[in-house]
């Protein structure tokens, strides 16, 4: 999500958490993301992404995919299909859907849940997995050395006779500027 923008989820306690989304702020994210329409390569079709390994990369899922990557924070499906529509696009929602979890499926998306369990998506630029602290009360979200969990994973999966292993570490917090608000 563009810094300052938001999502609104309510926490087990009823307090209001994680994310507000000003209009503005997506409109421009969402406008500077389709400014930057790359000129379509050799045998692309013109308003086409390069693939990201999620199947046929329609105009549609290309214009999802360069929203999520303008998206500076998490964001959830139905915060990005309204910036999508509020740009003028026509892309619905389900498409928004199927694509990001395509794009989680072949690691080019994180995933988180909120406090409701809604599933949350940021653009992951390159192949290596992230983990992420996340802030309960604005969502404000920062990359954390991963470092010691995937060497944690490694090793439980080493001594435990399990293949294939899989995990989800999810980290939530206050951040400072909201721990200083009270």
């Amino acid at each position: 999500m563009p810094s300052g923008a938001r999502t609104v989820t309510e926490a087990p306690s009823g307090a209001r958490t994680a994310t507000e989304a000003p209009t503005s702020a997506l409109t421009a994210a969402f406008r500077r993301a389709a400014d930057r329409r790359p000129a379509p390569g050799p045998g692309e079709r013109p308003g086409t992404a390069p693939d990201e390994g999620i199947g046929r990369l329609t105009p549609q899922r290309a214009e999802v995919l360069r929203a999520l990557a303008a998206c500076e924070d998490f964001v959830s499906a139905q915060l990005l299909h309204a910036g999508l529509l509020v740009t003028g696009s026509r892309v619905g929602l389900s498409t928004v859907y199927r694509t990001l979890t395509a794009l989680a499926a072949v690691g080019r998306a994180d995933v988180v849940r909120d406090t409701n369990g809604e599933r949350l998506f940021r653009h992951r630029p390159g192949a290596d997995h992230r983990h992420y602290l996340i802030c309960r009360r604005c969502g404000l979200s920062r990359p954390v050395d991963s470092a010691p969990v995937e060497a944690w994973a490694e090793r439980l999966a080493a001594t435990s006779g399990f293949a294939d292993v899989q995990h989800t570490v999810e980290l939530a917090g206050t951040c400072p500027d909201c721990h200083a608000r009270g």
